[in-house]
């Protein structure tokens, strides 16, 4: 079970150090493209997608312009992403199915997203999340991985992760969960340095204890081979 009151300590923390503003770090200007752009993010950087989309929303402006496109020029232009040839044909069929079945809009409905080729639940929570205030947890490697590190959730699959944070955490804290820790995850507790003696969670966070006292523990033994 977890500890409430540790949990509250910590979700107060991440709202005074982050703010209560869920922030998209992925640009966009409407729901179709974020639709992409989140497609685009899978094993890729926010930063790198957010240099491609530019001019991919330019020369595609529009979910029929993608549907209709010659899947090579998609596959040219996210090229850098990784995974180009799977994520254009994922995105081409998925315009296509907005176009055939939702008449060209993006179904405000985790269902009707999900359904969708190349949309799984983070993709689906980061749309309804970001353009229509629904509350979601979008559970990225941010959020598994230091959500395990917190003591919040055991579990390893994403799904489970999900629906175990949502029986937890507030439901008015779900939106902006992960927008603070993708941040924490990007300054303190990264994944391969974490500065865990630096962090403000250190005090209630199981996992950052345990790394300190490894490198302890580590360091010591290091230092009786040498003498």
């Amino acid at each position: 079970m977890i500890d409430k009151k540790r949990m509250e300590r910590i979700l107060d923390q991440l709202d005074e150090v982050y703010g209560k503003e869920h922030v998209c770090y992925l640009n966009n200007e409407n729901d179709w493209q974020l639709l992409i752009a989140t497609q685009l993010s899978a094993q890729c950087t926010d930063d790198r997608v957010n240099m491609v989309t530019p001019a991919l929303f330019e020369e595609f402006d529009s979910v029929q312009a993608f549907a209709e496109a010659d899947i090579r020029n998609i596959e040219k232009a996210i090229h850098s992403t990784g995974f180009y040839r799977n994520k254009a044909k994922n995105i081409q069929a998925c315009c296509q199915l907005l176009l055939t079945k939702h008449g060209g809009k993006v179904p405000v409905d985790i269902d009707a997203l999900t359904a969708l080729p190349g949309v799984g639940r983070k993709t689906a929570n980061v749309v309804l999340g970001h353009k229509y205030n629904i509350p979601a947890i979008v559970v990225d490697t941010h959020v598994k991985r230091i959500s395990n590190k917190l003591g919040f959730t055991e579990f390893t699959d994403p799904v489970k992760i999900e629906f175990d944070l949502m029986g937890k955490i507030p439901k008015e804290h779900w939106l902006r969960y992960n927008t603070q820790i993708i941040a924490h995850g990007r300054t303190l507790c990264t994944a391969r340095s974490p500065k865990c003696e630096q962090c403000f969670l250190l005090k209630d966070c199981p996992g950052g204890l345990y790394e300190l006292y490894s490198r302890i523990v580590k360091n010591e033994g290091w230092a009786k081979e040498k003498e």
